[in-house]
């Protein structure tokens, strides 16, 4: 969990004071043509003199090292992993704790290309990562494999073409590969809503469906309903049925389970909504995911 509270490191008077704050243009790092700019660089541990926004979107993650991190009113720590979602209307300011070494990778594009993959995923985007309207921008803690693939992710953009094709390959692979639908979660969500979206990993949990979910958080409905929506761009129901549909995509490769017997044991009674959820998450009917992942592994015996 990030730890957060208002700015302290300049004071007066007992008050916080903020940064003076510059403009970052985006054509000050693209040259004719490119789509993007990637950069790899330690933080320096003298504070920072000035605050900054930006006209372009940017996606940055701690490397290593702990970073103090001055965003839009707020410091907090970012730990090694942290993968934050940095819009046009976000401020900040960054610098590495001291002894830690701190280090970032980060990757700015255009807001056109934003624009786009809302307009074209707005079901899968819309509200969540760069499209979340909070006060703060998204900040999820990536650890082991999820983070090395985040930071594979990002270095193979060093030698690449700096394309637009290359830049949107980048961001949906992102979100759609690195991040696990059903995990992102924003870092800064409250502990209760954290420990729910733990606790709805367990079958006995996610069986019961949204009502699992409202019981393991421990708030009113519409409490629950109002925080997933902001920390997660998900309703509880939706958050579950992620899971859900996961948990039987794994059976459907790894098991000869019927389809009634896998929907069941994901908590769903109703077959035909089971399918129409499936198709939903995965593009395709749940007989023919099975057929495509078992015939990728030929080790494996026939349906």
């Amino acid at each position: 969990m990030i730890f957060f509270r208002p700015f302290l490191h300049l004071q007066k008077e007992g008050k916080g004071v903020r940064f003076p704050q510059k403009l970052f243009r985006i054509d000050t790092y693209l040259d004719r043509g490119e789509a993007f700019h990637f950069t790899r660089k330690p933080l320096p541990e003298t504070p920072p003199i000035l605050e900054h926004h930006h006209d372009y979107f940017e996606l940055m993650l701690v490397e290593q090292g702990q970073v103090h991190h001055w965003i839009n009113g707020v410091e907090e720590v970012l730990e090694p992993g942290h993968l934050v979602f940095l819009r046009p209307t976000d401020s900040h300011a960054l610098q590495s704790v001291s002894g830690t070494g701190a280090g970032i990778l980060n990757v700015v594009f255009r807001p056109e290309t934003a624009e786009h993959l809302v307009k074209r995923y707005r079901d899968d985007v819309a509200g969540r990562f760069f499209w979340q309207s909070g006060p703060l921008p998204v900040a999820l803690r990536l650890r082991g494999p999820q983070k090395e693939r985040a930071v594979n992710a990002m270095l193979s953009l060093q030698t690449s073409h700096r394309s637009l094709a290359r830049i949107e390959h980048f961001l949906l692979s992102v979100i759609t590969h690195v991040l696990d639908a059903a995990e992102v979660v924003d870092d800064r969500a409250p502990a209760w809503l954290l420990n729910a979206c733990r606790a709805v990993r367990e079958p006995r949990v996610f069986r019961q469906g949204a009502e699992g979910f409202l019981a393991a958080a421990g708030r009113s409905q519409e409490h629950v309903c109002r925080q997933a929506r902001r920390h997660l761009g998900l309703s509880p129901t939706q958050y579950v049925n992620r899971i859900r549909i996961q948990h039987a995509a794994m059976l459907l490769a790894g098991t000869d389970r019927g389809l009634p017997e896998v929907a069941s044991d994901c908590g769903f009674e109703n077959l035909s909504y089971f399918h129409r959820l499936f198709r939903d998450q995965y593009g395709t009917t749940p007989r023919n995911y099975r057929m495509r992942h078992r015939q990728s592994a030929p080790s494996e015996g026939p349906l």
